[in-house]
């Protein structure tokens, strides 16, 4: 992924998005771009109140760590399998670490299960990506985009959603457009061109295992 994706895609990832798709399966609907514009996501990109931070871990903790990461990379859920859970049992939830989750969306079907993820709110959300990070492969499946729109749903289904609720969420065009035009805006910023890749307390650093990851923290909170 590059800064050039970041900015010059946003609005064909909008429309490919669609959530008129998500209730016709129409896959034609996906390529029509004509209910959305550039000034409608740039415009967007200052309404960050739409799409909040999702963070773990106390507010006073001596150290930010900022990851960004997506849906369907296999790096990120590799991650969350592998390190998350010692990072979240030893420097979260110890008052060490505040934890900012940020979605990048390469694709659509990134941008959908951020969708489902958000649908439930702050308090479900890390609930809900913990399922789309340990079932990735079974979700995405061969790609086919209607089989990969149910297999979100039932996700949701499973985390306590209702099916409209679901459905309310995945067809909310200003949603969506929040969406991309915050991660742009953030994704920019920080620099990011790769996934995971972790901002802590303002520097960038690129995938690492769990215990690259202890010596940073531990290495900072010493200094």
């Amino acid at each position: 992924m590059s800064k050039t994706y970041l900015i010059a895609g946003a609005v064909a990832l909008v429309a490919a998005a669609g959530g008129a798709f998500w209730m016709t399966r129409d896959a034609a609907q996906t390529a029509n771009v004509s209910t959305f514009s550039t000034a409608a996501v740039a415009q967007t990109a200052t309404d960050v109140q739409m799409v909040p931070d999702m963070v773990l871990g106390q507010a006073e903790a001596p150290i930010e760590v900022i990851e960004y990461a997506s849906f369907t990379c296999p790096h990120c859920a590799n991650f969350h399998e592998t390190a998350f859970d010692q990072l979240k049992a030893n420097y979260i939830d110890t008052g060490k670490i505040r934890f900012v989750y940020r979605e990048v969306y390469f694709d659509k079907f990134g941008l959908w299960a951020a969708t489902v993820a958000r649908c439930g709110g702050e308090e479900k959300y890390f609930g809900i990506s913990d399922i789309i990070y340990d079932t990735q492969k079974t979700w995405i499946g061969d790609g086919d985009a209607a089989t990969i729109a149910d297999n979100l749903k039932k996700i949701g289904l499973k985390a306590g959603l209702s099916a409209e609720a679901v459905d309310a969420c995945m067809r909310d065009e200003d949603q969506l457009k929040a969406m991309i035009a915050t991660y742009q805006t953030n994704a920019t910023k920080d620099e990011i061109n790769s996934t995971p890749s972790f901002v802590i307390d303002g520097e960038k650093y690129s995938n690492m295992s769990y215990e690259d990851f202890a010596k940073i923290l531990d290495e900072k909170l010493a200094n």
